[in-house]
């Protein structure tokens, strides 16, 4: 029994030290990204820059706030105030790669961060930890044409 207890707090401890970012294959594929001006946003609503972290498989699979399971390699992320089930685009202000989330859950619940990014939509724009970031709303008319534009050029 000792040696099982021993074995899950191992585990445990290893799984939230552990950096899946840094320790992931690099993608052989480059994503192709929207410029800004391909997409009608509103601008009275862009927040400067911010900082953001990511979270992945300590809640994968688990509830979000929207109701829908917590999936770490969908392109989504939590937000304390944009309303769930809108997107955005975040962009890494320290490479500029960029990409396009749904808001699907509430959080982060640290200070001075307004977003948590899934592991897969932080490792697309190239975050390590806590990174610098400009969040983007996209109208919800334009949302759903950007985003079969950008699955045929990711095809294409």
């Amino acid at each position: 029994m000792n040696k099982l207890i021993a074995t899950i707090i191992f585990i445990v401890t290893s799984s939230y030290f552990a950096n899946p970012i840094e320790s992931a294959e690099a993608s052989t594929r480059h994503s192709k990204h929207v410029s800004k001006s391909d997409h009608s946003k509103s601008s009275s609503t862009d927040q400067p820059r911010t900082v953001a972290s990511w979270y992945g498989a300590q809640f994968h699979g688990k509830r979000t706030a929207s109701g829908e399971k917590f999936d770490m390699y969908a392109m989504t992320a939590a937000h304390k105030s944009l309303p769930l089930s809108s997107y955005v685009e975040v962009t890494n202000l320290k490479n500029h790669r960029s990409v396009i989330v749904k808001i699907n859950d509430r959080g982060p619940f640290r200070s001075k961060r307004s977003m948590d990014l899934s592991y897969a939509a932080a490792k697309e724009i190239g975050m390590n930890g806590p990174t610098e970031i400009q969040i983007t709303p996209i109208a919800n008319d334009s949302s759903l044409e950007l985003l079969t534009r950008i699955k045929d050029d990711k095809r294409g």
